[in-house]
């Protein structure tokens, strides 16, 4: 857990002291309060300093903005370098300290993703933002896929894929009634139609598989298939037969075209997403384990001049002893950790995700990248530090 690191006691009298030792960075921030019956105020800042003195300041009586001036006792805080440490340790703190009410605090809401639903007689692949999961900790009761940045963009996704399969879309109970007279989607033969008996379960669940392994393989294994159809009918000069494959696989790409890394299975959910840490010369490291951030790790490039190990032997044995370890956390809001930051516009620090093995070599470069100093133009000064809004009371 990212704790607090830092903390100092508020006397009202000596508060321009106390201002100046506190730092004008980004950070999270627990105000303890003087009363042991009152509920301490937890915050998230840009600028900590400026922060706390708008609400540790004197008390202005036309303003009516939030002070806290005679409700707080103490500060802690944990000065933090990217979005995603703060995202993250203040989502720690405020699960911790406040149970009931930390999804409204963060404005937590879990990620789209797609599922396929495999305890269904006939399953259908669909949006959904809920992800049971087992006594293991590992998702349930289907398929899934994702994160998405929205419901709109899965949607959209699940529509171009669907394409591909002749698997149901209609939400009706299936009877398997001959009397039936389907949907649209089986009378453009888009679907097998099991809702009146146009197909055998055996021949629907062979549809289902293929659209999960696609899924699952990211469109390789549908890819792989009509790969290996095209070239047979061009040897057996088929070529009629050749061109229409060739141009099903132009469908795949044309349906995968724009997708983002992101999405994919969600056990195979492995990433790690490097920040630059607030301490000199040191990479912020959060491992992704099928969907759930593990203990992030500071690897401090510094230490590394008069040692004989270099930092991709420790990234390494780092990666290795935590991918051993037990999942942990709730996977829906560690998702929305991962989608939030992932999709924010612009993004901080950079990602790399486990395929056959960790590309630790682009990772190593990657944290070259964040350490270099930052360029900047000498005509244009640095944005300002933006900061939260709408303070509330404490509780």
């Amino acid at each position: 857990m990212l704790e607090f690191d830092c903390g100092l006691e508020f006397n009202p009298p000596n508060d321009a002291e106390f201002f100046l030792a506190l730092p004008p960075f980004p950070a999270i921030c627990l105000i303890e309060p003087r009363e042991e019956s009152a509920e301490p105020y937890l915050i998230r800042t840009q600028d900590l300093r400026r922060r706390l003195q708008r609400l540790l300041g004197p008390l202005d009586p036309t303003s009516k903005r939030l002070n806290l001036r005679d409700f707080a006792k103490t500060v802690h805080y944990r000065v933090t370098a990217s979005a995603f440490e703060q995202s993250l340790a203040y989502y720690q703190h405020a699960k911790l300290r406040f149970p009931k009410k930390y999804r409204a605090m963060m404005r937590l809401r879990p990620p789209a993703v797609l599922k396929v639903n495999l305890r269904n007689a006939y399953p259908r692949c669909y949006a959904t933002r809920t992800i049971p999961v087992d006594a293991t900790g590992s998702p349930s009761g289907g398929s899934y896929y994702g994160p998405f940045a929205s419901r709109k963009s899965a949607d959209a996704f699940a529509e171009r894929v669907l394409d591909l399969f002749k698997v149901r879309r209609c939400q009706i109970k299936i009877r398997r009634d001959p009397s039936f007279p389907g949907c649209i989607y089986s009378e453009m033969k888009m679907c097998l139609a099991p809702c009146f008996g146009g197909c055998s379960k055996a021949d629907y669940d062979v549809e289902v598989n293929r659209l999960v392994q696609f899924l699952e393989t990211g469109g390789a294994s549908l890819r792989a298939s009509y790969e290996a159809e095209r070239e047979n009918a061009s040897e057996n000069l088929d070529f009629e037969r050749a061109s229409s494959i060739h141009k099903k696989l132009e469908k795949i790409d044309e349906a995968l075209r724009g997708q983002p890394e992101l999405p994919r299975r969600i056990q195979d959910l492995n990433a790690v997403i490097l920040q630059r840490a607030s301490a000199e010369q040191t990479i912020a490291v959060f491992p992704v384990f099928a969907g759930r951030v593990a203990e992030p790790s500071f690897v401090s490039f510094s230490q590394f001049a008069g040692e004989p190990r270099s930092a991709e032997q420790v990234l390494r044995s780092r990666l290795e002893d935590q991918a051993a370890e037990p999942l942990t956390g709730d996977l829906s809001e560690n998702l929305w950790l991962v989608a939030r930051w992932f999709y924010s516009n612009p993004r901080e620090g950079e990602i790399f995700f486990r395929e056959k093995g960790w590309p630790y070599r682009r990772m190593m470069r990657a944290c070259a990248r964040l350490l270099a100093p930052p360029e900047q133009s000498e005509t244009t000064p640095p944005a300002p530090a933006t900061d939260n809004k709408g303070d509330q009371p404490p509780q």
